[in-house]
């Protein structure tokens, strides 16, 4: 465990509480940062989250891929749990609390971009951080690269229309031009050229040149997600400031979301028999999000300021230490699983 992963929470809660300051103490510097747009696409974001994420695209091994066969049951458990259920519950969630329950509260614009952050979060399944909760899980690596390699092919077709369809059921007009270049610039460039770099670091398949590159590059992508999580708050301090109500009122369906569907997930995987070192990477992987992912095409759609984009720095908030507090749960019950393999 490095230092990044050992602390995750405070570093992050740092960059949260410092985004937030300099956010409230020095707003022309970050509206001048947040005009820097091309195609509806803010630059600098934009090259903190591919910082961010570029060094976890490397990490996948689509060789791997022919060893699904090994081990399916983990692999149908997450793609079940991503594709077939979070969506469409997340979703649920938020039309049941923002057109129901906090209906009162929020103006009617405001609780459809609301949900319309929330759909982003729960269709953008987690490909970064799973590799720290596999990690903090004792996880069989190897699978864990398997599960995410598969999910991102899948991403690479699935995340537009199904976010398409459900910001249509929810009556938000989707730009399908913004959404699908969302896609390729966070999804399938980075992975692309993250393959191609995999293949001309490891001709030797000794890792070793990989692993390097792969070392060097993690303090530029600890610095990508810090940097990252300063602007995404820095841009809506004034919203946090003004209305913290908000952020209670988005927390609270994610909270319900994320710990359900882990629920749902650990209990299916103790059900299947799996290994623990199996099913806690996939349970971690079908229960955290994208969030880099869900963030960029939040303000690409909606803009840095609107409810989407406050929705999506709310997933940011909310899943660090709800995840913590899963891998907690999941090493405590380990002895719930038959013996790793």
């Amino acid at each position: 465990m490095g230092l990044f992963e050992r602390y995750l929470t405070v570093w992050v809660a740092l960059a949260i509480i410092g985004g937030i300051v300099t956010g409230s103490m020095a707003p022309d510097i970050f509206a001048t940062i947040a005009g820097l747009e091309y195609a509806h696409v803010n630059i600098v974001i934009a090259v903190l989250i591919w910082l961010m994420i570029f060094p976890m695209m490397v990490q996948v091994d689509f060789t791997s891929i022919k060893d699904v066969g090994k081990k399916p049951k983990g692999l149908v458990l997450t793609l079940v749990i991503n594709w077939l259920i979070k969506p469409f519950t997340m979703a649920l969630l938020g039309w049941l609390f923002f057109k129901g329950i906090f209906a009162d509260w929020v103006a009617p614009e405001t609780a459809t971009e609301y949900i319309a952050g929330m759909i982003l979060l729960g269709v953008a399944p987690c490909t970064a951080m799973v590799f720290v909760w596999s990690q903090l899980t004792k996880g069989d690596a190897n699978y864990t690269l398997v599960q995410v390699s598969i999910n991102d092919i899948i991403m690479i077709f699935a995340f537009a229309p199904i976010a398409g369809f459900l910001l249509g059921v929810t009556d938000i007009t989707v730009p399908w031009d913004t959404l699908l270049l969302s896609v390729v610039l966070y999804v399938v460039i980075p992975l692309f050229f993250g393959m191609l770099l995999r293949k001309k670091l490891d001709k030797a398949n000794d890792h070793s040149r990989l692993n390097h590159f792969l070392s060097v590059m993690k303090p530029w992508s600890v610095i990508g997600l810090l940097a990252t999580v300063v602007l995404l708050f820095g841009f809506q301090a004034e919203t946090i400031l003004s209305n913290p109500e908000a952020i209670v009122l988005i927390a609270i369906p994610l909270l319900i979301q994320t710990y359900t569907i882990f629920i749902v997930a650990y209990g299916l995987a103790k059900r299947m028999k799996l290994p623990h070192n199996v099913a806690a990477p996939a349970c971690m992987i079908g229960t955290s999000n994208f969030f880099e992912l869900a963030v960029a095409v939040a303000i690409s759609l909606f803009g840095l300021h609107s409810g989407a984009a406050l929705a999506t720095v709310v997933g940011v908030l909310v899943e660090v230490p709800v995840m913590l507090s899963l891998v907690w749960f999941a090493n405590r019950t380990r002895h719930w699983f038959q013996a790793s393999v």
